[in-house]
């Protein structure tokens, strides 16, 4: 009997399967979204079990875990690393049409050729043949990430984080480019007073400039862009619930700022402008630097009060947003756009009835600079599963370019996450491969498609972040 995972899976016609093997299956990776640590790969971690590699930092596990009832000790909690895993082999069954369940055994198969099919009967057996393989040295971090063939990973780093590491990572020549993202989402905690000055007294610190009202705030941002841009920075990424339909300008910002940071509270009103302001200032500022930006929106973080406070965040209790997404961002593009300050954009929506409004959205600003300047992102967070990834695709189609997207993501903390590459490639080419079969697309322009997914797969990143 063939594998489960075997060299055809999602593919399912002649014409999908020699897209993915002739133009997709070797292209190196640009994973130009990740949540992974590069104190880790600075150091070459070796992962001491299988359990800490997979389920020490992986919320979607952990979401499965306790809607399957497994109780907090196996999953956060204390119990041994041999009881996590019998409990994740035990769940594993139960997830079937959950993304968890492909992405699960793809791992195996790519990083441990396994074929098994993970269960309860066979998870001492499967442990202790990862575990032996994960004690060789083929299996540190940076060997896992070449394994892949990742050629470009991008981290997601805070304003005042040291890059200590990925200063490290470069002058070790290591092959695989590991190149800090600017992070700045703890500005636009505007409805914090407490929370907002702290990292603004940090901010202020780590730059060396004393922030005293807004303009030292831009002074002090515009240090640290600089920083990080020596260190290899060529992208930022800002991560909001919605984006606020209320009006700023200037003014407003400057006197908001002042207020906040003499220790005053801001009505939600207030609170809303500061933080518009601030994301405006903040995408300005991307474009005086030259790099891409990304808008991730859609999410409600921290649901679960009681986990929160035992736990902390990304602990797998966060969900999907509800808020108006439309009016207030086009204001902001569109101020800036008008300014000439808009820069490389792509915008990603959490919330499936904000698919084609942001697809839309995007397309609205392109200027015919460059192909794909604003772009409609990649299937995210809960959306990242075959019917979340074949809407945005097919959304992307009809609305806008596909042959000029930049592909696919991680948003991941997982050093195996990289099966999730090729499991997008697969179902790209097999929607590509089942309108040729349809007469949706010719046959006779194989090559040309061919070369689109190619693109789609590694050279459209490349250029559009110019890596």
């Amino acid at each position: 009997m063939k594998p489960f995972i075997h060299d055809d899976f999602l593919l399912e016609n002649d014409y999908a399967r020699r897209l993915y093997h002739d133009y997709a299956e070797h292209m190196p990776i640009i994973d130009y979204h990740n949540h992974l640590s590069p104190k880790m790969i600075a150091e070459d971690y070796q992962f001491r079990t299988i359990t800490e590699l997979w389920l020490g930092g992986d919320h979607y596990k952990w979401r499965a875990l306790r809607a399957n009832g497994v109780v907090e000790e196996c999953i956060t909690g204390d119990a041994p690393d041999r009881e996590k895993f019998r409990v994740w082999a035990r769940t594993l069954p139960y997830t079937m049409r959950n993304p968890l369940y492909h992405w699960t055994q793809l791992e195996l198969k790519r990083y441990f050729g396994i074929d098994d099919l993970l269960c309860e009967k066979n998870a001492d057996e499967i442990y202790d043949k990862c575990n032996a393989m994960l004690s060789q040295p083929e299996f540190s971090v940076k060997n896992l990430l070449l394994r892949m063939g990742v050629e470009v990973l991008c981290t997601t780093d805070d304003p005042i984080d040291s890059l200590e590491y990925h200063k490290q990572i470069a002058a070790s020549g290591y092959a695989v480019k590991v190149l800090p993202t600017w992070r700045p989402d703890k500005l636009l905690n505007t409805s914090d007073t407490v929370a907002f000055n702290a990292y603004v007294d940090a901010l202020s610190e780590v730059s060396g400039i004393t922030i005293t009202d807004f303009d030292s705030l831009v002074e002090a941002l515009r240090l640290r862009q600089k920083f990080f841009a020596e260190c290899g920075c060529r992208l930022s990424d800002h991560g909001v619930s919605y984006v606020p339909n209320v009006e700023f300008n200037e003014e407003s910002t400057s006197y908001l700022f002042a207020k906040i940071r003499s220790g005053e509270e801001l009505n939600a009103t207030e609170s809303e402008c500061l933080c518009g302001g601030i994301l405006h200032m903040l995408l300005g500022l991307n474009a005086d630097m030259g790099w891409a930006q990304q808008l991730h929106i859609g999410a409600i973080r921290n649901n679960n009060l009681r986990l929160f406070r035992s736990l902390g965040p990304d602990i797998g209790c966060d969900s999907i947003a509800d808020g108006q997404v439309a009016q207030g961002l086009s204001r902001i593009l569109g101020r800036l756009d008008d300014k000439g300050k808009l820069t490389r954009t792509i915008i990603y929506n959490l919330n499936p009835k904000d698919s084609a409004v942001l697809a839309t959205m995007a397309y609205n600003f392109n200027d015919g600079t460059e192909p794909g300047k604003m772009q409609y992102g990649a299937a995210w967070w809960f959306l990242d599963q075959m019917d979340g990834m074949t809407e945005q695709i097919n959304i992307l189609s009809s609305l806008g370019l596909l042959s000029r997207f930049v592909g696919m993501l991680t948003d991941s903390r997982s050093f195996v996450s990289y099966t999730r590459h090729e499991y997008f490639r697969r179902l790209l080419c097999n929607i590509l491969g089942a309108d040729i079969e349809a007469g949706l697309l010719p046959a006779s322009e194989l090559e040309f498609i061919g070369n689109m997914v190619a693109d789609i797969s590694y050279n459209n990143a490349k250029h559009y972040f110019g890596f």
